[in-house]
């Protein structure tokens, strides 16, 4: 028996997934608002008046905070007002999801397909190489995250690229250890000592046999995490260590409008947070009920 599960059964399970999670209507409005999110942001270019980070599209002589429509003042051309370099903070705000959406999914689809790979390694070789590898996993966990992303992003320096490959180095544990978790189970089962009997490489049996019973939970570890690492993003980009000044970032705006929120001028501040709460409630709405659908220990 060298199939992991049946057509017929992986069918269903998928396909009562999709139905289970169709009945929530908190999963759904997540998923709404998410889909919306993602379209506003590749979008961007066409729903926006201005890109706020080309200099040639910006009236450099005008340049000063200006109440927008939604703020019960100014005119409907910038109807989230503009920030103190006389940027359009709804242009600035869509361009910003960009950044926020391509830091969260490309850390989580690397730190996922890293700590994957390592947890199957483990689960699958055992003694030793189990060991070190779980012991290293425990030591990276150990640590506070905010502080070892600060330590690490103050040696490589600000950058999308530096900020993504320290989310990779903070979050691939957490895959690693779901993954060595639920490894360990199905390296015990019938199927795989079959397919080990029949000589199929060590590869193939964790990649084409171990790995597809890994993913639900595997899943739902990444749906939380990209709306962790939009946070960690924005909370780095808010303390000056995250995206330079020349990139769109909603942690950027905020920390931008910080100095003015005594002075009235709260848009600045407030709605690029409104948007960033928007984009991770939603995400966490998708992951929370997958993680309930997936796991049957949480089932009614």
């Amino acid at each position: 028996m060298t199939r992991t599960v049946r057509p017929g059964r992986e069918h269903s399970l998928w396909w009562r997934t999709a139905t289970d999670f169709m009945r929530s209507r908190t999963a759904v409005f997540g998923l709404v608002v998410l889909v919306l999110v993602v379209l506003a942001a590749l979008a961007a270019p066409w729903i926006t008046p201005q890109n706020p980070y080309d200099l040639m599209q910006l009236d450099v002589l005008d340049a000063r905070l200006k109440p927008g429509a939604a703020n019960g003042e100014g005119t409907f051309t910038y109807w989230l007002g503009t920030d103190g370099q006389g940027r359009d903070l709804y242009s600035a705000i869509v361009y910003g999801l960009r950044i926020s959406l391509l830091v969260g999914v490309g850390s989580a689809l690397i730190a996922a397909v890293v700590g994957t790979l390592v947890g199957l390694l483990a689960a699958y070789a055992g003694g030793r190489v189990d060991a070190l590898l779980m012991r290293l996993v425990d030591l990276l966990l150990s640590f506070p995250t905010i502080l070892m992303a600060l330590m690490i992003l103050a040696y490589l320096g600000k950058g999308i690229g530096n900020v993504v490959l320290t989310l990779v180095l903070l979050e691939w544990a957490y895959y690693a250890r779901t993954a060595r978790g639920q490894a360990l189970v199905e390296t015990r089962r019938e199927y795989v000592d079959a397919a080990r009997g029949q000589g199929i490489p060590p590869w193939r049996i964790l990649v084409g046999h171990i790995l597809p019973n890994c993913l639900p939970p595997l899943l739902v570890i990444g749906a939380l995490q990209v709306a962790r690492a939009i946070t960690l993003e924005a909370t780095l980009s808010f303390l000056g260590l995250g995206v330079p000044i020349t990139e769109p970032s909603l942690g950027l705006l905020i920390s931008n409008g910080y100095q003015y929120l005594l002075s009235n001028e709260y848009w600045i501040s407030v709605f690029p947070g409104l948007a960033l709460l928007a984009t991770i409630v939603a995400i966490n709405l998708v992951g929370d009920h997958l993680r309930d659908v997936l796991n049957p220990r949480l089932q009614k």
